[in-house]
């Protein structure tokens, strides 16, 4: 169960700002280890239990760490691989215990510093973490794993001028690290310069290992370079291995879409375009579809449906291939009716795995699902506790809505937007609150921040500007936006 985007159009721009940060934990399967206080036995041990959870052998990788644990229980550097160990095993919620346990031992220590950005910033967003980063620079100056994850924030947090200057500084230090181009091609592309952007892609060789990141970057340039086939290669098997992406879907709907792939292209995302949870913007990319081949019957009611007022509440989600198992059990009986069924099964994954954040989550949505709104927000409030991301939010707000608690759900989307400011979908859910309250002139300024992001193709977000623009008595900007939704305002289509 999801609650629907609103804003779809600038795909590009979110992509590159939702996946850039943590790219550097994907460059080295084990970073380089610093030197470790304790010895060289306890040194070995944990380098011996880095290895084994590189490898996946999580139970070695404990049986290591309990003896290392034997040897130095107050060694932050100990701690700080227990907090990763949880962390790859999925146990969220400890290995938050573990991370304040290393900073306890080690207020200092720049690995804890850096673990710690790491999880403000993945539950509180880029702007919290900002001062951690800040804080694991100043006590190792010369890391690069720090130097890759505070430039890959400031970028998060929209700070392209102060991304630059610390990638100059990573490619000062390590000059040969794979983050530097990998990063400078992010810049680039932001900055629209797809041909250096390429380059620095290609020579940082991560799309070459099949990065994630680094695949979508790679598929985002060859769409801007009209290589559209190249891209839905790409896209395809980036979408074989994030199913749940939507955001990978509409791109690669956009991809065979540009290619002149229709059939492709509905045989694919048609049955998706019918369900309650398909995107306006991939509605439209089918309707346009069906258009092209003549089937201006089949195109019309979707236009009307693309372009027209979406459900904006909660749905549930399709069951795909490729889901986890508890996912795809839960969707299915949601959809199914069984709400009891739903129910049981989340509490019984919640009892397997209480540590979670990803079962926390799930819970939460089967709890929703089955109408109890207080026991989602339960839910939702332990999962937000190791990660908070905008989905996470956006299904918070809607718990806190159906449960009456209008004031709460509006403070949680100012917080998420204050924390996480390159949201689209937020900015502009934020201003619909404010616009719905008469607040016109902090709608307007939201709105035009959501279209320098690149949402300004979206006709609901442009329709609400103009709003804005009467109730401000704004003319000129009346007559530019009324100007600009004519245009992005399909045609009148009727069925021959």
């Amino acid at each position: 169960m999801t609650c629907r985007p609103r804003a779809t159009a600038a795909l590009i721009a979110a992509a590159l700002v939702l996946g850039l940060a943590g790219c550097g934990e994907e460059i080295e399967d084990t970073p380089p280890r610093p030197p470790v206080a304790g010895g060289a036995v306890l040194a070995r041990l944990l380098a011996d239990a880095d290895a084994a959870m590189a490898r996946g052998a999580l139970p070695d990788a404990a049986r290591m760490l309990d003896e290392a644990r034997s040897l130095a229980p107050e060694s932050p550097d100990l701690w700080v691989a227990i907090a990763r160990l949880r962390l790859r095993g999925g146990e969220h919620l400890t290995a938050l215990e573990a991370a304040d346990r290393a900073l306890a031992f080690g207020p200092d220590h720049a690995p804890a510093l850096l673990l710690r950005a790491q999880m403000v910033r993945d539950a509180h967003g880029p702007l919290d973490a900002l001062r951690w980063f800040a804080a694991a620079r100043k006590a190792a100056p010369d890391n690069p794993d720090i130097l890759a994850e505070y430039a890959a924030t400031l970028g998060d947090a929209g700070r392209a001028g102060a991304m630059l200057k610390m990638v100059r500084v990573l490619a000062e230090v390590a000059p040969d690290d794979p983050r530097v181009p990998w990063l400078q091609a992010v810049l680039a592309a932001r900055g629209g310069e797809y041909g250096l952007a390429r380059s620095l892609l290609e020579r940082s060789g991560m799309a070459q290992r099949e990065v994630p990141a680094a695949l979508l970057l790679d598929a985002l340039i060859s769409l801007e370079e009209g290589n559209a086939d190249s891209a839905a290669a790409t896209l395809e098997t980036l979408s074989a291995r994030q199913p749940a992406n939507a955001r990978v879907r509409e791109l690669l709907a956009r991809a065979l879409f540009e290619g002149g792939r229709e059939d492709a292209l509905i045989a694919r995302f048609g049955p998706e375009a019918a369900l309650p949870e398909a995107s306006p913007y991939l509605v439209m990319l089918v309707a346009r579809a069906h258009e092209r081949r003549g089937d201006r019957a089949t195109a019309a009611p979707l236009l009307a449906r693309a372009y027209g007022a979406m459900r904006a509440g909660p749905v549930v989600l399709a069951v795909r291939d490729g889901l986890p198992v508890p996912t795809a059990e839960t969707r299915a009986a949601l959809l199914a009716g069984n709400r009891d069924g739903a129910r049981t099964g989340a509490e019984a994954l919640r009892q397997r795995f209480p540590a979670s954040a990803d079962v926390a989550s799930l819970a939460g949505d089967a709890f929703m699902g089955a109408g109890d709104a207080q026991a989602a927000l339960t839910a939702y409030g332990l999962a937000a506790e190791a990660r908070r991301p905008w989905p996470l939010a956006r299904k918070t707000i809607a718990a806190f809505q159906r449960s009456g608690r209008g004031e709460v759900a509006d403070l949680l989307l100012i917080r998420q937007m204050a924390g996480d400011p390159q949201t689209t979908s937020a900015a502009f859910a934020l201003a619909e609150r404010l616009a719905a309250g008469g607040d016109w002139a902090g709608a307007a300024a939201l709105l035009d921040h959501a279209i320098r992001l690149g949402a300004g193709h979206d006709p609901a977000l442009l329709r609400l500007r103009l709003r804005a623009a009467q109730a401000l008595e704004d003319k000129p900007g009346e007559a530019r936006f009324a100007a600009v939704l004519a245009e992005v305002q399909p045609r009148a289509l009727s069925p021959r």
